[in-house]
């Protein structure tokens, strides 16, 4: 099973940047597509972004599509989540998932999770 760590969360005034880190550990990186999923407080967990395994593809939801790009280091076991223009609406735990095979939008085909990053964003 592979171990994610993520970080990079914090707080940041709307209009702002936020770039979140997910480093693997335990087993091989590469076979895993990996996504980026977010929970607000009171709401379920909810799909940002996946990567395929090599990082040809790449997937949003709607609500940050053009604002977030997500991107994966193979060599360093490190996928990433670039997050401009930062609206209110954005504040959550942030999570990365893995899942060996395609990546997915739905948070129960993916087989582990990091312990997630706090992202706040103030108005």
């Amino acid at each position: 099973q592979v171990q994610l760590v993520e970080s990079g969360g914090g707080l940041v005034q709307a209009g702002g940047s936020l770039r979140l880190s997910c480093a693997a550990a335990g087993r091989t990186f590469s076979p895993y597509a990996m996504g980026w999923f977010r929970q607000a407080p009171g709401k379920e967990r909810e799909f940002v972004a996946f990567i395929s395994q090599r990082g040809g593809s790449t997937y949003y939801a709607d609500s940050v599509k053009g604002r977030f790009a997500i991107s994966r280091d193979n060599a360093k076991n490190t996928v990433y989540l670039q997050m401009n223009s930062l609206k209110p609406e954005d504040t959550a735990v942030y999570y990365c998932g893995a899942r060996a095979g395609y990546g997915s939008a739905y948070a129960e085909d993916y087989n582990a999770w990091g312990q997630g990053t706090q992202v706040t964003v103030s108005s």
